[in-house]
C-alpha cells in the first residue's frame, strides 16, 4: 500500500476546487448538500488511511508481532515501504490531534447551544419565536427541541411588519432544514483534514441562499423578502456578536448579503438561460471531476486495507509457531 495509502491524504488538493466550482453552478440546496456529502467522505478517507498507517506500522513492532503471531520481515515483502514505525507514530500524532479537535468544537458547539438556550429559557416564547428585550438588533435560529426563532427589540424596531415575517420565515427555514448540522459536519471534517476548511465558507453561503428563498417562496414577494435582509444586515452589527448568541447558529444578516440580496431581486425568468445551457457542459466535467476524486480516495483506501490484510495473513501463515 506504498501508494495507495497516500492517495486520500492529497485527493482533498484536487477536490475542494472542484467542489467548491461546482457549488457555484449549482442551486443552493443541491450546493450544501454537496459540499457536506464532499466534506464527510473525504474526511473519512483522509482518517482511514492515517489508521492504516498506524495499524501498519504498529504491526511491525515486536510484542504486536509476537501477539499476532506475525512474521515481521514478511510484513514488507510486498514493497509495503511506507508502513515503518516513524510513519506510523506521525500518523497516531495526527489522529490524536484530529480526535481532539473533534471532541473540543463538539463539546463547544454543544455548550455554546446550551448556554443560549438558558439565556432565552428566561424570555416567554410566543409558538417558536423568542423577543429578547435587547436594543442591539439580532436575530438568529437557535437548533435544538424545539427550536427557537430568537430576536431582539431592537431588530424589530428596524423592520416593517413584511419584513419581519421575511425575516422569521429566513430563521424558519434554517431550523426546518437543520441546517447547522451541515455546518458542524464540515466543520468536524475540517479537523481530520485542514484543506476541507474551504468548504466551510461556499456552505455558508449556500445554506444562507437556501434559507433566503425557502423566505421569498413563504412570503411570496422576493423584493420584501431582499429588503427584509438587507435591513437587517445594515441594523446588525456583525462584529459584535452578543455573548448568548452561539458561533455556529445561522442569521439572515450572515455571509455576503449584497450578493444575497443581488440574487434575490433577480428575475427568475431571465436568470441566464443561455449561460447555463453554455455551463452545462463544464458543469458536468466538473461533477465528474469530483466524483472521480471522492471515488479514486475511497477506493484507495480500501485497496490499501486490503493489502494490509494480505500482508498480515501471509506474516501469520508464514510466521513460526
Amino acid at each position: 500500500m506504498i501508494f495507495a495509502v497516500w492517495i486520500p491524504l492529497l485527493v482533498p488538493l484536487l477536490a475542494v476546487p472542484a467542489a467548491r466550482g461546482l457549488a457555484e453552478s449549482l442551486p443552493p440546496r443541491a450546493a450544501a448538500w454537496l459540499l457536506t456529502g464532499c466534506a464527510a467522505a473525504l474526511a473519512g478517507c483522509t482518517t482511514a488511511a492515517l489508521g492504516l498507517l498506524l495499524a501498519a506500522g504498529v504491526l511491525r513492532l515486536p510484542p504486536v508481532a509476537a501477539l499476532g503471531h506475525l512474521s515481521p520481515p514478511l510484513l514488507g515483502d510486498r514493497g509495503d515501504g511506507a508502513a515503518t514505525v516513524p510513519v506510523a507514530g506521525a500518523a497516531a500524532v495526527l489522529l490524536g490531534a484530529g480526535a481532539l479537535a473533534v471532541a473540543r468544537h463538539a463539546r463547544r458547539h454543544r455548550a455554546e447551544l446550551r448556554t443560549a438556550r438558558h439565556a432565552t429559557g428566561a424570555h416567554p416564547a410566543t409558538g417558536d419565536l423568542v423577543v429578547l428585550p435587547d436594543p442591539a438588533p439580532e436575530a438568529y435560529a437557535l437548533p435544538g427541541r424545539p427550536g427557537r426563532v430568537v430576536v431582539t427589540a431592537g431588530m424589530l424596531r428596524s423592520l416593517t411588519a413584511d419584513e419581519r415575517e421575511a425575516l422569521f420565515a429566513h430563521e424558519r427555514a434554517h431550523l426546518a432544514g437543520r441546517h447547522h448540522l451541515f455546518l458542524l459536519t464540515v466543520a468536524l471534517s475540517a479537523a481530520c483534514h485542514p484543506l476541507l476548511r474551504a468548504l466551510r465558507a461556499p456552505l455558508a453561503y449556500a445554506l444562507e441562499r437556501w434559507a433566503d428563498e425557502a423566505a421569498a417562496s413563504r412570503v411570496g414577494d422576493r423584493r420584501v423578502t431582499a429588503r427584509a435582509i438587507g435591513r437587517a444586515a445594515l441594523a446588525a452589527r456583525p462584529d459584535a456578536r452578543a455573548p448568548w448568541r452561539p458561533g455556529g447558529v445561522l442569521a439572515a444578516t450572515a455571509g455576503p448579503v449584497p450578493r444575497r440580496v443581488a440574487a434575490l431581486l433577480a428575475d427568475e425568468r431571465t436568470t441566464g438561460h443561455p449561460r447555463v445551457r453554455a455551463g452545462f457542459r463544464g458543469r458536468r466535467l466538473i461533477a465528474a471531476a469530483l466524483l472521480a476524486c471522492v471515488a479514486f480516495s475511497a477506493a484507495a483506501a480500501l485497496d490499501a486495507a486490503a493489502d494490509l490484510h494480505e500482508s498480515v495473513e501471509v506474516a501469520q501463515g508464514e510466521a513460526p509457531r
